[in-house]
C-alpha cells in the first residue's frame, strides 16, 4: 500500500477510528492485523519473511534474558544475526555476489553461466531487520527487558506508518507508547494532519516533478553533458531524493500522530549543514544513529551502555575510550552503510565518498576551530553543500564508471563554458536551492514572529495548508513509488 494513494487514505481513516474506540487488547490486535494488511497489500507471500524475522528475535530475546551465562547469551545473539542477516543476504545480495563471482572466475579463464534466480526484494526488509536486530541487541546489552507479549512486540516490528521505509525505531521508543492508550489531544491530531499534507506536497508537487528532469539528465551520454550539467544534476537529484524520502517520513510521523504516537524526527534541513559530520546529524537521522550505536562504536571497541548522542567521533569520546584504528573503522562502517542501501558497487562508492570527506573534516577541524563562528557556519555551508550534493552522483548513476566519468567533467576547465541541457533545468535547480534556504530561515526565525500572535499563526497556517492542498490536487497523478522502497 502506497502512502500517496486513495487506498491508504481510506485505510488510515479506518485504522485511526478503530484505534480511538477499541479497548487495549483489541486495539493491539487491530494495529497488528492492519499492519499485516498494509504490508500484504503488495505481496502477501512476503508476510512470512517478516514474521520469521520478528518471531526469531522475539524468542531469542527471551532466551538471552533467561541466562546470565555470557557464552549462551552470545550464542543466542548470533542466532538472531544469522537469521536476519541471512534473510537480507538471500533477498538483497545473493544475485550481486553470484554475478561478481562469475566475473572473477571469467577473469581467471573459467567460464560460468549465470544461474536463473528469480528473487524479488521484499519491501522494507532492510528496515524491519535492522529494527528487530536493535531490539535483540538492546536486550543483550540489558538496556531493555525482553517483551513477553508477542502481539505488542509484533506491533513494534510491523507498525504500518514506518514499516516500509522508516524511521528505524527502537523498542524503547515505541513499545511503551503502543502499550498504553494515549490521551486524545486535538493539537497532536491536527499536527498529524498537517504533517501528512506537507508530506504529500513534498512527494506529489516537488519530488515527482523533479524526477523527469533527473531521469533525462542521467540518461544522456557523458560526452553530451558539461561540468555545469553535472553540478546541476547532482543538485536536482539531491533535492528529489530529499523531498521524496522526507515526504515518506512526514507522512509516517503524521499518521502515527493521528493515533497519539510520536516518532523521532528523521530529517532536519540537511542541506543547511556546515560540515559533513553535521550533514549526517540532519539526514536520515534514525539510520545514522543506528549505524553509530550498533556498528561503528562496537567496531571501535566501545561498550554502549545507553543510546549515544552526537556524531560518530563525539560518541566515541563520550564513552571515554581511545578508539582503535578510527579511520579504518570509519571507512569500513561507511562501506557497509553504502552497501546497506543497495547491492551495487555504486552504493559502496557512495559510502566511501562520505567517509573520505568526514575523515578530511576531522583533519582540518582543529585548524578551523579558531575561526569566527560566522565564518565557520557560512564558509562550512558553502563547502559542505556541493560536497553533499555531488555525493548523490554515484547513488543515482548506473555504474561506478558512469559516476567517475561525471566526476571527471569537474576537472576539465573547458567543460565549464558550455551547457548540455535545457535552460529550465538550471533555473529549477536555482529556485529549489533558494526555496529550501528560504524555508529554513523562515522555520528558524519566522516561528518566533508567528508565535507572537495566535491569530496571525492561525491565518498563516490555514492559508498555507489551503495552498498546499490545492497544489496536491492539481499535481496528483498516477501513483509513483517512493525512492527508498528499493532499499
Amino acid at each position: 500500500m502506497i502512502f500517496n494513494s486513495v487506498t491508504y487514505i481510506i485505510f488510515l481513516i479506518l485504522a485511526v477510528c478503530l484505534f480511538w474506540v477499541l479497548p487495549k487488547r483489541p486495539r493491539l490486535w487491530m494495529i497488528f492485523l492492519s499492519s499485516m494488511i498494509f504490508y500484504g497489500f503488495w505481496r502477501p507471500e512476503f508476510l512470512a519473511v517478516m514474521i520469521l524475522s520478528a518471531a526469531t528475535d522475539y524468542f531469542v530475546a527471551i532466551r538471552i534474558e533467561a541466562t546470565d551465562v555470557l557464552k549462551k547469551r552470545r550464542l543466542w545473539l548470533l542466532v538472531s544475526l544469522a537469521v536476519n542477516l541471512g534473510l537480507l543476504f538471500y533477498f538483497k545480495y545473493l544475485l550481486f555476489v553470484v554475478d561478481n563471482a562469475i566475473v572473477v572466475m571469467r577473469f581467471f579463464g573459467v567460464e560460468m553461466q549465470s544461474p536463473i534466480l528469480n528473487i524479488v526484494l521484499p519491501l522494507g526488509i532492510s528496515f524491519y531487520t535492522f529494527q528487530t536486530i536493535s531490539y535483540t541487541v538492546d536486550v543483550y546489552r540489558k538496556l531493555i527487558p525482553a517483551e513477553r507479549d508477542f502481539v505488542l512486540y509484533g506491533c513494534f516490528v510491523t507498525y504500518f506508518p514506518q514499516l516500509v521505509a522508516g524511521p528505524i525505531l527502537r523498542a524503547g521508543e515505541l513499545l511503551y507508547q503502543l502499550d498504553a492508550k494515549p490521551k486524545f489531544r486535538l493539537d497532536t491530531f491536527v499536527s498529524g494532519l498537517k504533517r501528512i499534507l506537507f508530506g504529500l506536497f513534498l512527494k506529489v508537487v516537488l519530488a515527482d516533478n523533479i524526477s523527469p528532469l533527473v531521469d533525462a539528465g542521467f540518461a544522456q551520454q557523458i560526452s553530451a553533458i558539461s561540468a555545469i550539467d553535472v553540478l546541476t544534476l547532482a543538485f536536482l537529484f539531491g533535492f528529489q531524493i530529499y523531498f521524496d524520502f522526507a515526504a515518506y517520513s512526514h507522512i509516517a510521523l503524521g499518521s502515527a500522530r493521528l493515533m497519539g504516537i510520536s516518532f523521532p524526527e528523521n530529517f532536519n534541513f540537511p542541506y543547511m549543514a556546515s560540515s559533513p559530520r553535521e550533514f549526517w546529524r540532519r539526514w536520515h537521522i534514525s539510520l545514522s544513529s543506528w549505524i553509530r550505536d550498533y556498528l561503528y562504536l562496537p567496531l571501535l571497541g566501545v561498550k554502549v551502555h545507553d543510546r549515544s548522542v552526537g556524531g560518530l567521533a563525539t560518541a566515541a569520546k563520550e564513552h571515554g575510550v581511545s578508539a582503535r584504528h578510527p579511520t579504518l573503522v570509519l571507512f569500513v562502517t561507511w562501506g557497509i552503510m553504502g552497501f546497506w542501501h543497495g547491492a551495487n558497487w555504486t552504493f559502496v562508492f557512495w559510502g566511501l565518498y562520505h567517509a573520505t570527506f568526514i575523515a578530511a573534516h576531522r583533519l582540518v577541524s582543529p585548524w578551523t576551530a579558531t575561526l569566527p563562528q560566522f565564518v565557520r557556519n557560512v564558509g562550512g555551508w558553502l563547502i559542505t553543500l556541493p560536497i553533499a550534493m555531488l555525493a548523490w552522483v554515484p547513488f543515482r548513476a548506473e555504474s561506478v564508471g558512469n559516476a567517475l566519468g561525471m566526476y571527471g567533467k569537474l576537472f576539465v576547465p573547458r567543460d565549464y563554458f558550455w551547457l548540455g541541457m535545457r535552460e529550465n533545468n538550471y533555473l529549477i535547480a536555482a529556485v529549489l536551492l533558494l526555496g529550501f534556504s528560504g524555508t529554513y530561515f523562515l522555520h528558524e526565525r519566522g516561528n518566533r514572529w508567528l508565535r507572537s500572535s495566535l491569530a496571525l499563526t492561525f491565518v498563516f497556517e490555514t492559508l498555507l495548508m489551503g495552498i498546499i492542498a490545492g497544489l496536491i490536487f492539481v499535481f496528483l497523478r498516477p501513483i509513483s513509488q517512493f525512492i527508498y522502497f528499493q532499499f
